[in-house]
Formats: structure tokens, C-alpha cells, sequence
């Protein structure tokens, strides 16, 4: 069996007295590394994360949607998103069409072929994750989902009272 290094950590590895900051960290590193490694394996078939995300989204909006609800639906900027999408539809991915009522807004859709690979894509990246989170059991996988929902709540709680000061 092939021997595993351990993903470095920026404490030893212990709770100890700051068991909020370590748990951050810890969470920090597995997003990072998971992404990375994500990063990795797009790069590998010419596809970058930015790209895969507007192309999911589009997925879910078959009808497609306006550049504007592209940038909301991924928390970027309508420059970002603009970018993005003269890129793939240079690749034949999105298809790119003013909108008949208003000239200035366009509406981007996938195109067959973009559709084709995105899922393509999908499927390989649902399988990177299940390599990635194999060491989990079902119950822990569970156990952690809840944890994070309840985490995220706690976030959303702080940054809510910071607001109101």
C-alpha cells in the first residue's frame, strides 16, 4: 500500500486552547487541498473552475439567463462573467443572444456541445470528490453535513450582529 503525507496543517495538529481558530484552519486546509486538486484535474482536460461554474449554472437554466443573473447566480462581477463567457463562446460552450425586448441584455445559453461536456465534466468531478472523501464513511460524511449547517448558521449569526453594531 502506497504511503499517504498527511495534507500540512498550520498548527500541530491539536485543539488545545483555540479550538475555534484550529477547526477553522482545519476546514481551510481541506477546502484548499480539495481545490487544488480540483484545480489540477480540470487543468488536465483544458477546463479551469471559473469556467465549470458558469457552465453548471447554465445547466440548471436550461432557458438560460442574463448576464447579470449569471454574476449573481456565481457572487462575480458582470466584468468577471463577461470574460468568461466571450471565452466559451469563442469554444463553441455558451451561445450568447440579445435579448428581443432589450437590445442591451443578453441572454446566455449552453450549447449542445457546451452541455455535452459540462456533463461530461460533471461526472468526472462527482467522481473526484467521492475519491477525495472515500476515508469517510456514510455517518461521518452525515455528521459533518450537519456540523458545517450548523457552522454556517453560526457564521450568518456573527456577521449579522457585527452588521447591527
Amino acid at each position: 500500500m502506497k504511503h499517504v503525507v498527511p495534507i500540512p496543517e498550520k498548527h500541530d495538529g491539536k485543539l488545545g486552547d483555540r479550538s475555534n481558530t484550529r477547526v477553522w484552519l482545519r476546514l481551510l486546509s481541506c477546502t484548499m487541498a480539495i481545490e487544488k486538486e480540483i484545480q489540477r484535474r480540470f487543468a488536465e482536460r483544458g477546463m479551469t473552475l471559473p469556467r465549470f461554474d458558469v457552465l453548471a449554472a447554465l445547466d440548471r437554466c436550461p432557458d438560460g439567463m442574463t448576464m447579470g443573473a449569471l454574476s449573481q447566480a456565481l457572487l462575480v462581477t458582470n466584468g468577471n462573467v463577461t470574460q468568461l463567457a466571450q471565452k466559451l463562446k469563442r469554444d463553441g460552450l455558451i451561445a450568447v443572444t440579445p435579448l428581443p425586448t432589450d437590445r442591451r441584455t443578453s441572454i446566455v445559453k449552453l450549447t449542445d456541445e457546451g452541455r455535452q461536456q459540462f456533463h461530461k465534466l460533471a461526472r468526472a468531478h462527482n467522481d473526484w470528490i467521492d475519491q477525495m472523501l472515500a476515508g469517510l464513511d456514510f455517518t461521518q460524511r452525515e455528521r459533518l453535513y450537519v456540523a458545517l449547517g450548523t457552522m454556517k448558521i453560526s457564521i450568518a449569526r456573527a456577521s449579522q450582529g457585527r452588521k447591527a453594531r
